[in-house]
Protein backbone atom coordinates (compact mmCIF):
# COMPACT_ATOMS: atom_id res chain seq x y z
CA UNK A 1 0.00 0.00 0.00
CA UNK A 2 1.34 3.44 -0.98
CA UNK A 3 1.82 5.75 1.98
CA UNK A 4 -0.16 8.98 1.89
CA UNK A 5 2.18 11.95 2.17
CA UNK A 6 1.69 15.68 2.56
CA UNK A 7 1.12 17.60 -0.69
CA UNK A 8 4.23 18.85 -2.46
CA UNK A 9 5.44 22.11 -0.99
CA UNK A 10 3.45 21.67 2.22
CA UNK A 11 5.40 20.35 5.16
CA UNK A 12 4.88 19.12 8.67
CA UNK A 13 6.51 21.06 11.47
CA UNK A 14 7.78 18.28 13.71
CA UNK A 15 8.11 18.24 17.51
CA UNK A 16 11.87 18.88 17.46
CA UNK A 17 11.24 22.04 15.38
CA UNK A 18 8.29 23.54 17.24
CA UNK A 19 10.30 24.96 20.18
CA UNK A 20 12.08 27.28 17.74
CA UNK A 21 8.74 28.31 16.23
CA UNK A 22 7.35 28.99 19.70
CA UNK A 23 10.44 31.01 20.59
CA UNK A 24 10.06 33.23 17.51
CA UNK A 25 6.27 33.53 17.77
CA UNK A 26 6.49 34.62 21.38
CA UNK A 27 9.28 37.12 20.74
CA UNK A 28 7.24 38.60 17.89
CA UNK A 29 4.04 38.82 19.96
CA UNK A 30 5.94 40.62 22.72
CA UNK A 31 7.61 42.96 20.21
CA UNK A 32 4.28 43.92 18.61
CA UNK A 33 2.58 44.37 21.99
CA UNK A 34 5.33 46.81 22.99
CA UNK A 35 4.39 49.04 20.01
CA UNK A 36 0.66 48.96 20.75
CA UNK A 37 -0.44 46.67 17.90
CA UNK A 38 -3.57 44.55 18.40
CA UNK A 39 -4.03 41.08 16.93
CA UNK A 40 -6.72 40.37 14.34
CA UNK A 41 -7.62 36.91 13.02
CA UNK A 42 -9.45 36.31 9.75
CA UNK A 43 -10.35 33.27 7.61
CA UNK A 44 -7.97 31.19 5.54
CA UNK A 45 -10.51 31.40 2.70
CA UNK A 46 -11.60 34.61 1.01
CA UNK A 47 -13.50 35.52 -2.13
CA UNK A 48 -11.20 35.18 -5.15
CA UNK A 49 -12.35 38.62 -6.31
CA UNK A 50 -10.80 40.19 -3.19
CA UNK A 51 -7.30 39.27 -4.35
CA UNK A 52 -7.91 40.08 -8.02
CA UNK A 53 -9.08 43.56 -7.07
CA UNK A 54 -6.34 44.21 -4.52
CA UNK A 55 -3.18 42.41 -5.61
CA UNK A 56 -3.76 43.03 -9.32
CA UNK A 57 -4.74 40.60 -12.06
CA UNK A 58 -1.40 40.98 -13.87
CA UNK A 59 0.75 39.66 -11.03
CA UNK A 60 2.42 36.29 -10.62
CA UNK A 61 0.31 35.66 -7.52
CA UNK A 62 -3.05 36.05 -9.26
CA UNK A 63 -2.01 34.63 -12.62
CA UNK A 64 0.02 31.61 -11.45
CA UNK A 65 0.10 31.07 -7.72
CA UNK A 66 -3.34 31.20 -6.12
CA UNK A 67 -5.13 28.09 -4.86
CA UNK A 68 -8.67 28.85 -6.06
CA UNK A 69 -11.76 26.68 -6.43
CA UNK A 70 -15.55 26.87 -6.69
CA UNK A 71 -17.54 25.86 -3.64
CA UNK A 72 -20.81 23.94 -3.82
CA UNK A 73 -22.73 27.18 -4.21
CA UNK A 74 -20.70 28.18 -7.27
CA UNK A 75 -18.71 30.92 -5.52
CA UNK A 76 -15.00 31.21 -6.30
CA UNK A 77 -12.89 31.02 -3.14
CA UNK A 78 -9.12 31.30 -2.66
CA UNK A 79 -6.78 30.19 0.10
CA UNK A 80 -5.26 33.50 1.18
CA UNK A 81 -1.91 34.20 -0.56
CA UNK A 82 -1.20 37.25 1.65
CA UNK A 83 -2.80 39.08 4.57
CA UNK A 84 -3.19 42.76 3.70
CA UNK A 85 -6.29 42.30 1.52
CA UNK A 86 -7.97 40.22 4.23
CA UNK A 87 -7.17 42.88 6.83
CA UNK A 88 -8.77 45.58 4.70
CA UNK A 89 -11.81 43.41 3.97
CA UNK A 90 -12.27 42.67 7.69
CA UNK A 91 -11.77 46.34 8.55
CA UNK A 92 -14.43 47.43 6.07
CA UNK A 93 -16.87 44.68 7.02
CA UNK A 94 -16.68 45.56 10.73
CA UNK A 95 -16.30 49.34 10.39
CA UNK A 96 -12.82 49.46 11.89
CA UNK A 97 -11.17 51.89 9.48
CA UNK A 98 -12.95 55.10 8.48
CA UNK A 99 -11.83 58.12 10.49
CA UNK A 100 -10.02 55.80 12.91
CA UNK A 101 -6.45 54.92 13.70
CA UNK A 102 -5.80 51.20 13.84
CA UNK A 103 -2.60 49.30 14.49
CA UNK A 104 -3.24 45.63 13.68
CA UNK A 105 -1.20 42.47 13.35
CA UNK A 106 -1.94 38.89 12.30
CA UNK A 107 -0.10 35.64 11.83
CA UNK A 108 -0.72 32.29 10.22
CA UNK A 109 -0.45 30.20 7.07
CA UNK A 110 -0.61 31.64 3.55
CA UNK A 111 -0.74 29.67 0.30
CA UNK A 112 0.95 30.18 -3.06
CA UNK A 113 1.53 27.66 -5.82
CA UNK A 114 5.21 28.19 -6.57
CA UNK A 115 8.32 26.06 -6.88
CA UNK A 116 9.27 24.79 -3.41
CA UNK A 117 12.79 25.69 -2.32
CA UNK A 118 14.75 26.24 0.87
CA UNK A 119 12.69 28.41 3.18
CA UNK A 120 9.83 28.77 0.67
CA UNK A 121 6.85 26.45 0.59
CA UNK A 122 3.38 26.39 -0.93
CA UNK A 123 1.99 26.66 2.55
CA UNK A 124 4.09 29.18 4.41
CA UNK A 125 3.62 31.34 7.49
CA UNK A 126 3.62 35.10 7.74
CA UNK A 127 3.35 37.72 10.42
CA UNK A 128 1.79 40.90 9.05
CA UNK A 129 1.54 44.39 10.53
CA UNK A 130 -0.99 46.93 9.18
CA UNK A 131 -1.46 50.55 10.30
CA UNK A 132 -4.51 52.55 9.13
CA UNK A 133 -5.49 56.20 9.35
CA UNK A 134 -2.02 57.82 9.47
CA UNK A 135 -0.89 59.58 6.26
CA UNK A 136 2.54 60.89 7.25
CA UNK A 137 6.04 59.45 6.94
CA UNK A 138 6.23 59.09 10.74
CA UNK A 139 4.23 55.83 10.73
CA UNK A 140 6.32 54.56 7.78
CA UNK A 141 9.41 55.28 9.87
CA UNK A 142 7.92 53.60 12.94
CA UNK A 143 7.29 50.37 11.00
CA UNK A 144 10.81 50.33 9.61
CA UNK A 145 12.43 51.24 12.94
CA UNK A 146 10.38 48.65 14.84
CA UNK A 147 11.47 45.98 12.36
CA UNK A 148 15.07 47.05 12.96
CA UNK A 149 14.48 46.60 16.68
CA UNK A 150 13.16 43.08 16.07
CA UNK A 151 16.43 42.12 14.36
CA UNK A 152 18.25 43.49 17.42
CA UNK A 153 16.10 41.39 19.75
CA UNK A 154 16.79 38.31 17.64
CA UNK A 155 20.52 38.98 17.40
CA UNK A 156 20.80 39.18 13.60
CA UNK A 157 21.17 42.92 12.96
CA UNK A 158 24.56 42.48 11.29
CA UNK A 159 23.12 39.94 8.84
CA UNK A 160 20.26 42.04 7.39
CA UNK A 161 20.19 45.29 5.45
CA UNK A 162 17.42 47.70 4.54
CA UNK A 163 16.45 48.85 1.04
CA UNK A 164 13.89 51.64 0.55
CA UNK A 165 12.25 53.42 -2.39
CA UNK A 166 9.29 55.63 -3.20
CA UNK A 167 6.80 54.75 -5.94
CA UNK A 168 5.16 58.19 -5.76
CA UNK A 169 1.54 59.08 -6.42
CA UNK A 170 -0.78 57.49 -8.96
CA UNK A 171 -0.12 60.39 -11.32
CA UNK A 172 3.65 60.11 -10.89
CA UNK A 173 3.51 56.38 -11.61
CA UNK A 174 1.48 57.06 -14.77
CA UNK A 175 4.21 59.40 -16.06
CA UNK A 176 6.89 56.92 -15.11
CA UNK A 177 4.97 54.15 -16.83
CA UNK A 178 5.01 56.07 -20.13
CA UNK A 179 8.77 56.51 -19.95
CA UNK A 180 9.33 52.89 -18.91
CA UNK A 181 7.16 51.54 -21.74
CA UNK A 182 9.09 53.63 -24.27
CA UNK A 183 12.40 52.30 -22.92
CA UNK A 184 11.30 48.65 -22.78
CA UNK A 185 9.76 48.81 -26.25
CA UNK A 186 13.19 49.74 -27.61
CA UNK A 187 14.51 46.49 -26.09
CA UNK A 188 11.46 44.33 -26.82
CA UNK A 189 13.35 41.53 -28.55
CA UNK A 190 15.66 41.16 -25.55
CA UNK A 191 12.81 40.80 -23.04
CA UNK A 192 11.93 37.34 -21.77
CA UNK A 193 8.41 36.01 -22.37
CA UNK A 194 7.05 37.11 -18.97
CA UNK A 195 8.38 40.63 -19.42
CA UNK A 196 6.94 40.91 -22.93
CA UNK A 197 3.53 39.95 -21.57
CA UNK A 198 3.84 42.34 -18.62
CA UNK A 199 4.90 45.19 -20.90
CA UNK A 200 1.44 45.25 -22.45
CA UNK A 201 -0.59 45.03 -19.23
CA UNK A 202 1.56 46.08 -16.25
CA UNK A 203 5.07 47.25 -17.24
CA UNK A 204 6.16 48.10 -13.69
CA UNK A 205 6.18 44.36 -13.03
CA UNK A 206 9.13 44.08 -15.43
CA UNK A 207 11.29 45.80 -12.81
CA UNK A 208 10.46 42.95 -10.44
CA UNK A 209 11.85 40.33 -12.83
CA UNK A 210 14.29 37.90 -11.22
CA UNK A 211 15.47 36.49 -14.58
CA UNK A 212 19.24 36.70 -15.02
CA UNK A 213 18.81 37.70 -18.69
CA UNK A 214 16.82 40.76 -17.62
CA UNK A 215 19.39 42.16 -15.20
CA UNK A 216 21.09 44.64 -17.59
CA UNK A 217 17.80 45.81 -19.08
CA UNK A 218 16.30 46.46 -15.67
CA UNK A 219 19.47 48.26 -14.59
CA UNK A 220 19.18 50.66 -17.53
CA UNK A 221 15.52 51.52 -16.98
CA UNK A 222 14.44 55.06 -15.99
CA UNK A 223 14.55 55.88 -12.27
CA UNK A 224 11.43 56.42 -10.18
CA UNK A 225 13.16 59.23 -8.31
CA UNK A 226 13.21 61.39 -11.44
CA UNK A 227 9.40 61.19 -11.72
CA UNK A 228 8.31 61.70 -8.11
CA UNK A 229 5.66 64.33 -7.47
CA UNK A 230 6.55 67.01 -4.93
CA UNK A 231 4.45 65.59 -2.10
CA UNK A 232 5.91 62.09 -2.50
CA UNK A 233 9.43 63.50 -2.74
CA UNK A 234 8.91 65.44 0.52
CA UNK A 235 7.36 62.36 2.15
CA UNK A 236 10.38 60.26 1.14
CA UNK A 237 12.88 62.92 2.24
CA UNK A 238 11.23 63.15 5.67
CA UNK A 239 11.23 59.36 5.99
CA UNK A 240 14.97 59.31 5.35
CA UNK A 241 15.49 62.06 7.94
CA UNK A 242 13.60 60.02 10.55
CA UNK A 243 15.56 56.87 9.77
CA UNK A 244 18.83 58.81 9.96
CA UNK A 245 17.80 60.27 13.33
CA UNK A 246 17.03 56.77 14.62
CA UNK A 247 20.38 55.45 13.40
CA UNK A 248 18.82 52.91 11.02
CA UNK A 249 21.09 52.48 7.96
CA UNK A 250 19.50 51.97 4.54
CA UNK A 251 20.17 51.96 0.81
CA UNK A 252 17.86 53.70 -1.68
CA UNK A 253 17.10 51.07 -4.32
CA UNK A 254 15.30 52.81 -7.20
CA UNK A 255 14.45 49.42 -8.76
CA UNK A 256 12.49 48.26 -5.71
CA UNK A 257 8.81 48.03 -6.69
CA UNK A 258 7.46 45.10 -4.61
CA UNK A 259 5.32 42.33 -6.10
CA UNK A 260 1.81 43.69 -5.48
CA UNK A 261 -0.09 46.39 -7.36
CA UNK A 262 -1.52 48.25 -4.38
CA UNK A 263 1.72 49.89 -3.21
CA UNK A 264 2.42 53.64 -3.61
CA UNK A 265 4.93 56.05 -2.05
CA UNK A 266 7.10 54.19 0.50
CA UNK A 267 8.23 50.62 -0.18
CA UNK A 268 10.97 48.74 1.67
CA UNK A 269 12.63 45.35 2.03
CA UNK A 270 14.96 43.81 4.59
CA UNK A 271 17.35 41.49 2.77
CA UNK A 272 20.14 39.13 3.76
CA UNK A 273 23.01 37.41 1.97
CA UNK A 274 22.60 34.30 4.14
CA UNK A 275 19.73 32.70 2.20
CA UNK A 276 20.86 32.66 -1.42
CA UNK A 277 18.97 34.33 -4.25
CA UNK A 278 15.71 34.59 -2.30
CA UNK A 279 17.10 37.23 0.03
CA UNK A 280 14.06 39.11 1.41
CA UNK A 281 12.99 38.27 4.97
CA UNK A 282 10.63 41.20 5.60
CA UNK A 283 9.01 43.70 3.26
CA UNK A 284 6.24 46.25 3.10
CA UNK A 285 5.12 49.69 2.10
CA UNK A 286 2.32 52.22 1.86
CA UNK A 287 -1.00 51.41 0.15
CA UNK A 288 -3.16 54.52 0.60
CA UNK A 289 -5.54 53.63 -2.25
CA UNK A 290 -6.43 50.05 -1.34
CA UNK A 291 -9.27 50.69 1.12
CA UNK A 292 -11.07 52.88 -1.43
CA UNK A 293 -10.28 50.38 -4.19
CA UNK A 294 -12.11 47.70 -2.17
CA UNK A 295 -15.21 49.82 -1.63
CA UNK A 296 -14.37 51.87 1.46
CA UNK A 297 -13.69 55.57 1.90
CA UNK A 298 -10.17 56.85 1.32
CA UNK A 299 -7.94 55.71 4.19
CA UNK A 300 -4.15 56.04 4.43
CA UNK A 301 -2.45 52.75 5.23
CA UNK A 302 0.97 51.15 5.48
CA UNK A 303 2.07 47.63 6.40
CA UNK A 304 4.73 44.97 6.29
CA UNK A 305 5.04 41.20 6.54
CA UNK A 306 7.81 38.81 7.45
CA UNK A 307 8.10 35.17 6.47
CA UNK A 308 8.45 32.90 9.48
CA UNK A 309 10.24 30.12 7.61
CA UNK A 310 12.73 32.61 6.17
CA UNK A 311 13.42 34.25 9.52
CA UNK A 312 13.86 30.89 11.27
CA UNK A 313 16.26 29.76 8.56
CA UNK A 314 18.19 33.01 9.01
CA UNK A 315 18.35 32.50 12.78
CA UNK A 316 19.58 28.94 12.25
CA UNK A 317 22.29 29.97 9.78
CA UNK A 318 23.41 32.77 12.10
CA UNK A 319 23.36 30.40 15.11
CA UNK A 320 20.96 32.81 16.82
CA UNK A 321 18.45 30.24 18.08
CA UNK A 322 18.59 29.77 21.85
CA UNK A 323 18.89 25.98 22.00
CA UNK A 324 15.77 25.65 24.10
CA UNK A 325 15.43 22.65 26.37
CA UNK A 326 11.78 21.64 26.27
CA UNK A 327 11.78 19.26 29.26
CA UNK A 328 13.10 20.34 32.65
CA UNK A 329 12.21 17.47 35.01
CA UNK A 330 11.36 13.87 34.26
CA UNK A 331 9.63 12.25 37.25
CA UNK A 332 9.94 8.46 37.65
CA UNK A 333 8.03 6.26 40.06
CA UNK A 334 8.91 2.58 40.49
CA UNK A 335 6.17 0.50 42.08
CA UNK A 336 2.51 1.27 42.78
CA UNK A 337 3.07 3.39 45.88
CA UNK A 338 6.00 5.25 44.31
CA UNK A 339 4.05 5.86 41.09
CA UNK A 340 1.24 7.45 43.08
CA UNK A 341 3.75 9.65 44.89
CA UNK A 342 5.43 10.54 41.57
CA UNK A 343 2.06 11.65 40.18
CA UNK A 344 1.57 14.01 43.13
CA UNK A 345 5.17 15.29 42.96
CA UNK A 346 4.90 16.08 39.25
CA UNK A 347 1.69 18.03 39.86
CA UNK A 348 3.32 19.89 42.75
CA UNK A 349 6.24 20.89 40.52
CA UNK A 350 3.94 22.14 37.74
CA UNK A 351 2.19 24.36 40.29
CA UNK A 352 5.50 25.72 41.55
CA UNK A 353 7.04 26.16 38.08
CA UNK A 354 4.15 26.90 35.68
CA UNK A 355 6.47 27.98 32.85
CA UNK A 356 8.61 24.85 32.90
CA UNK A 357 7.94 21.40 31.47
CA UNK A 358 7.54 18.56 33.94
CA UNK A 359 7.00 15.07 32.50
CA UNK A 360 5.72 12.09 34.47
CA UNK A 361 6.97 8.72 33.27
CA UNK A 362 3.99 6.57 32.31
CA UNK A 363 3.86 3.11 30.85
CA UNK A 364 5.32 -0.30 31.61
CA UNK A 365 8.91 -1.40 31.94
CA UNK A 366 11.58 -1.63 34.56
CA UNK A 367 14.06 0.94 35.77
CA UNK A 368 16.30 0.62 32.68
CA UNK A 369 13.40 1.30 30.34
CA UNK A 370 12.31 4.29 32.42
CA UNK A 371 15.84 5.74 32.38
CA UNK A 372 16.03 5.28 28.61
CA UNK A 373 12.78 7.26 28.25
CA UNK A 374 14.11 9.94 30.62
CA UNK A 375 17.34 10.28 28.65
CA UNK A 376 15.52 10.33 25.31
CA UNK A 377 13.31 13.19 26.56
CA UNK A 378 16.43 15.42 26.79
CA UNK A 379 15.30 16.47 30.26
CA UNK A 380 17.70 18.27 32.57
CA UNK A 381 16.81 16.35 35.74
CA UNK A 382 15.40 12.91 36.48
CA UNK A 383 13.53 12.77 39.80
CA UNK A 384 13.33 9.17 40.96
CA UNK A 385 10.98 7.73 43.55
CA UNK A 386 11.48 4.06 44.30
CA UNK A 387 9.97 1.95 47.07
CA UNK A 388 12.58 3.12 49.60
CA UNK A 389 12.17 6.81 48.66
CA UNK A 390 8.39 6.47 48.96
CA UNK A 391 8.82 5.12 52.50
CA UNK A 392 11.51 7.66 53.51
CA UNK A 393 9.81 10.71 52.00
CA UNK A 394 12.84 11.38 49.82
CA UNK A 395 13.57 11.79 46.11
CA UNK A 396 16.70 10.91 44.15
CA UNK A 397 17.86 13.67 41.79
CA UNK A 398 19.85 12.46 38.77
CA UNK A 399 21.58 14.98 36.47
CA UNK A 400 21.00 13.78 32.92
CA UNK A 401 23.00 16.42 31.06
CA UNK A 402 25.94 16.82 33.45
CA UNK A 403 28.61 14.63 35.01
CA UNK A 404 27.48 15.09 38.62
CA UNK A 405 26.77 12.67 41.39
CA UNK A 406 23.18 11.74 42.06
CA UNK A 407 21.81 13.25 45.28
CA UNK A 408 18.96 12.45 47.62
CA UNK A 409 16.73 15.25 48.92
CA UNK A 410 13.75 15.33 51.26
CA UNK A 411 10.41 15.90 49.56
CA UNK A 412 9.98 19.09 51.57
CA UNK A 413 13.24 20.44 50.04
CA UNK A 414 12.45 19.41 46.44
CA UNK A 415 11.00 22.75 45.28
CA UNK A 416 14.00 24.62 46.64
CA UNK A 417 16.42 22.17 44.99
CA UNK A 418 14.70 22.26 41.60
CA UNK A 419 14.45 26.06 41.68
CA UNK A 420 18.20 26.34 42.18
CA UNK A 421 18.91 23.90 39.34
CA UNK A 422 16.57 25.64 36.89
CA UNK A 423 18.02 29.05 37.76
CA UNK A 424 21.50 27.78 36.85
CA UNK A 425 20.46 26.37 33.46
CA UNK A 426 22.00 28.02 30.42
CA UNK A 427 18.88 27.39 28.38
CA UNK A 428 15.43 27.79 29.78
CA UNK A 429 11.94 26.87 28.81
CA UNK A 430 9.24 29.39 28.03
CA UNK A 431 7.33 31.79 28.99
CA UNK A 432 7.50 34.52 26.40
CA UNK A 433 9.48 37.62 27.32
CA UNK A 434 6.33 39.74 27.63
Amino acid sequence: MVKIQSPRGMRDILPHETPNWQFLEQRIATWLHSYGYNEIRFPLLESTDLFKRSIGEVTDIVEKEMFSFEDRGGDSLTLRPEGTAGSVRAGLQHDLLFNKIQRLWYSGPMFRYERPQEGRYRQFHQVGVEAFGMPGPDIDAELIIMSARLWERLGVTQHVSLQINSLGSTQARAKYRESLVAYLTQHYEQLDADSQRRLERNPLRVLDSKAETMRDIVAGAPNFVDFLDEESAQHFARLRQLLDAAGVPYVVNTRLVRGLDYYGKTVFEWVTDKLGAQSAVCAGGRYDGLVEQLGGRATPAVGMALGMERVLLLLEKCQALPGISTIDCYVIGVGDEAQQTALLVADQLRTAFPHHAIVLDCGSGGMKAKFRRADASMATLALIIGEQEALDGTISVKYLREQREQQIVARGKLIETVRAELASKKTVSFPPDR
